[in-house]
């Protein structure tokens, strides 16, 4: 085990390992469409183009929950503003149909400005108090959303807007198959290309905001706000900054949604996605880039693979005992648990997160032992 430990060690501050690794993780990264749809199906390139925009989404979480440490439960307002603000502009709706690149950035603008909105009036409030008001505006948008179909339909109402225009780029489009080298090629594969390339630079810029003085400001607010802004940092700027970069990114996610779907509905953006994505972030590991990856790809894929319960009830005891959807989502839960339990830090936390439970837990074992003594 030792020498395995010295190994590994050896091979992390090689650069040719690093360089075999990236290439490694870039093939299978462009193989994953066609390796995933002859092994699992069709179905899971689907869910591979969905855990790309979970990833992204998670990304800009974590810009307001991992790096400026300001809990937001109503995000999944900004993907819906987003994802509107593109369903809207791109379908026979309005009889508006501009292209994808003038209305992704267009969406994530708005969104940013809803993002101020939001931080504005919660500039002085903290913990319980700013995610009871941040789920308030969730709540609030989603209604709006339900609701403005009268007297001028501008939303859709319940029905939301449908035959929503595909990406298209000089006539080819991202939504049907199309013919490249002579292989007829899914649009499901062309879209799992545009969502990687708008997660991998969501990945480029999170890094560099993290690594950038606004990063530590945001770091320095998470750990001690007072202290932060008696060294001289304008809490209040830095703050709004946070939430707009954040929702931007949802803004984004919620435009190549619209795109990819087809069509949206208030009903797709409720309190339990908001919630999902708050514990790709959490459970995945907060402030951290990799952790927040892989915390989506976890809580995207674990869904979709318990869909077989049923059938593995079938298989052991001939017949489904426990609803399928009912254990489905037991089982889910239960996981979450389990993580919680036994990986408090995340799947993939930080290092400066890890030092804390670690100092955390010797703290408490420290204070166990003083009780311990004065009780004898």
């Amino acid at each position: 085990m030792h020498s395995f430990q010295q190994q590994w060690q050896r091979w992390r501050h090689d650069p040719r390992a690093a360089w075999v690794a990236y290439v490694g993780i870039a093939i299978a990264l462009l193989a994953a469409p066609q390796l995933v749809s002859q092994s699992l199906g069709h179905s899971w390139v689907r869910t591979l183009d969905f855990a790309l925009l979970w990833i992204v989404l998670a990304l800009g979480l974590n810009i307001v929950v991992g790096y400026a440490g300001l809990l937001d439960l109503g995000y999944i307002a900004f993907y819906a503003v987003g994802a509107y603000v593109y369903a809207l502009l791109a379908s026979p709706h309005f009889n508006i149909h501009l292209p994808f690149w003038v209305l992704l950035p267009l969406g994530a603008t708005v969104a940013g400005m809803f993002g101020v909105l939001l931080g504005a009036p919660t500039l002085k409030l903290r913990g319980d108090y700013l995610a009871i008001v941040t789920l308030g505006f969730g709540e609030i948008i989603r209604i709006f959303l339900n609701n403005l179909d009268a007297p001028v339909n501008i939303t859709g109402g319940p029905q939301g807007v449908d035959m929503i225009d595909p990406i298209k780029i000089d006539g080819f489009s991202f939504g049907q198959r199309n013919v490249v080298a002579g292989i007829s090629v899914p649009g499901l594969y062309f879209y799992y290309y545009l969502f990687l390339a708008a997660t991998l630079l969501a990945i480029f810029i999170s890094i560099r905001l993290q690594n950038s003085r606004i990063g530590r400001a945001w770091i320095a607010i998470r750990e001690d706000e007072v202290a932060a802004e008696a060294m001289g940092i304008n809490t209040r700027n830095v703050k709004l900054l946070a939430f707009a970069m954040g929702a931007s990114f949802g803004g984004v996610s919620g435009g190549l949604f619209a795109a990819f779907q087809s069509f949206v509905t208030p009903s797709n953006f409720g309190l339990f996605e908001s919630v999902m994505v708050l514990c790709m972030v959490v459970l995945g590991g907060m402030g951290n880039v990799a952790g927040v990856i892989v915390g989506a790809l976890f809580l995207t894929v674990l869904p979709e693979a318990l869909r077989y319960v049923g059938e593995l009830q079938q298989l052991l005891f001939g017949r489904e005992l426990v609803d399928a959807s009912a254990l489905r989502m037991l089982v889910f839960g239960l996981a979450l648990v389990l993580i919680m339990i036994f990986r408090p830090a995340g799947l993939l936390p930080s290092v400066r997160r890890q030092r804390e439970f670690a100092s955390d837990s010797a703290v408490l074992a420290q204070e166990q032992a003083s009780l311990y003594d004065a009780k004898r």
